[in-house]
């Protein structure tokens, strides 16, 4: 079993949803999990009502910043283990080769930026995806990853995702 891995959340944009599972699962895999996000075509910028939701649940916010899926396409980047989307289109994108063949799974979340409404309204979508990839991530950490062969933890994987 290895002692640390690497995890990339997916989203188009990102901005909102891939940023906060980078913060969480930072936060909670510590120090086995090194988590990292990125986008197919990022926004170019975080959104601020997702940094709330990392702040007022303690994560620290610095560093986050919208990146571009490529950065961890290429010979210097760090060997994935896993990468899960965390949205509908990046899931049906096709994705570059990553080094290492990680294990991939879609957890689709609800766009809280796509939310229209009152400040209220919008806030609540953030919570609302925030406490979503707080639970998969919870899931995910709670599984034996040393226990599970490849096929048993792609299904494991994938059933956290409709959770």
């Amino acid at each position: 079993m290895k002692n640390h891995y690497n995890v990339l959340f997916l989203c188009t944009g990102n901005s909102a949803r891939s940023i906060m599972a980078e913060g969480i699962m930072n936060q909670k895999g510590r120090p086995r999990f090194t988590a990292y996000s990125a986008g197919s075509h990022p926004s170019g910028t975080v959104r601020p009502e997702a940094l709330r939701q990392l702040e007022s649940a303690h994560i620290p916010i610095d560093g986050f910043r919208s990146k571009s899926w490529e950065e961890f396409a290429g010979p210097a980047a760090p060997v994935l283990d896993f990468v899960f989307t965390v949205c509908d289109s990046a899931a049906k994108e096709v994705c570059p080769v990553w080094p290492g063949q990680p294990m991939t799974a879609h957890w689709g979340i609800p766009d809280p930026a796509a939310v229209k409404g009152t400040e209220e309204e919008v806030q609540k979508a953030f919570r609302d995806a925030f406490f979503l990839l707080d639970r998969r991530i919870t899931l995910f950490l709670n599984l034996s990853l040393a226990s599970i062969d490849s096929l048993g933890l792609k299904r494991e994987l994938d059933n956290i995702g409709r959770q």
